[in-house]
């Protein structure tokens, strides 16, 4: 297993009772639950979409992302998903990490302050330098596009 990464992590909004801070609810989870910090119920209609606040801004370390993902539970019983999957939190971003939510079922689906909402992944980024060229090398892929390797 990867050695733990150290995020610093602030608290948005002064609240009575803060929201747990996220963290793994299995010892091998990927993921952490990030949760509603929202004063009141929000109800999402069919087909809308709303950014719902966490009430948490990160300091991820240089070299590493959060990515916001989908919760599998709300996704199968509810449709409710994220629209921008996998959201990305950059490592020089300080503001509130909020989450795109949108609801792809009929019935309008509602919110409860602290309710997991998503997952939040930290991960190593790797920078690329692009070098343009006239020609790339051949595969035998080639330029064959969507659904060309299920066939």
């Amino acid at each position: 297993m990867a050695s733990p990464v150290t995020v610093r992590v602030r608290r948005v909004r002064a609240q009575p009772e803060p929201l747990p801070l996220p963290r793994y609810e299995t010892e091998l989870a990927a993921g952490m639950d990030l949760r509603a910090d929202i004063e009141e119920e929000l109800t999402l209609g069919p087909l809308q979409r709303m950014a719902v606040p966490t009430g948490l801004a990160l300091a991820l370390p240089p070299g590493h992302e959060a990515q916001v993902r989908p919760r599998s539970g709300l996704a199968l019983r509810h449709g409710i998903t994220l629209l921008n999957s996998p959201g990305t939190v950059d490592a020089d971003y300080r503001g509130e990490v909020k989450v795109v939510l949108i609801n792809l079922s009929h019935e309008p689906f509602t919110l409860k302050r602290g309710e997991r909402i998503a997952q939040l992944v930290v991960a190593p980024v790797s920078r690329a330098s692009l070098v343009e060229f006239e020609v790339l090398d051949a595969t035998e892929r080639g330029e064959e596009g969507f659904g060309s390797t299920g066939r």
